[in-house]
């Protein structure tokens, strides 16, 4: 990433991850991550704590993998673009947020361990593992296709 546009974070996910389809088939997930900062306070000595929230969104086969390996509480290394997208909401009012869409996401392996199996190269839609999915709540939800490489539509 030589555009100057990267980001690197560590933190918890928030909410499971959502998997939708565009209408073209390709893949999309998107999931909350915490990231918990903590520093001294100088003048009192005493411990500061500050969590900032972020949405997270990544494309094609690893949004599949995304939606079938991680889970609210898994801690993560997330590393790619902050990108900002714009829409109108249902009222004409116009809306505006910064996501990190994702290059790559992996276990953070700081306090836990982690299995990993390497997928076959297969078709969009023809999942990440041999695993069953996860039963959970709906997941195949459609999505407008983004134009450019973003969004033209509400947030998940």
């Amino acid at each position: 990433m030589s555009n100057g546009n990267s980001v690197s974070l560590v933190g918890n996910i928030t909410r499971d991850p959502e998997l939708r389809f565009t209408p073209s088939g390709q893949a999309t997930a998107s999931f909350g991550l915490a990231v918990n900062r903590r520093w001294q306070d100088r003048q009192s000595g005493e411990w500061q704590e500050a969590t900032s929230f972020f949405d997270v969104v990544c494309w094609r086969e690893m949004a599949e993998n995304v939606s079938e390996s991680l889970a609210r509480g898994s801690r993560v290394v997330v590393t790619g673009r902050l990108e900002q997208r714009s829409w109108e909401n249902q009222e004409g009012e116009k809306r505006s947020k910064i996501e990190v869409v994702a290059d790559d996401i992996g276990p953070s392996l700081r306090w836990a361990t982690a299995t990993v199996t390497k997928n076959e190269r297969r078709a969009p839609g023809e999942g990440g593992s041999n695993r069953p999915p996860r039963d959970d709540g709906p997941r195949n939800v459609p999505v407008r296709e983004p134009a450019g490489g973003g969004y033209d539509e509400e947030p998940f």
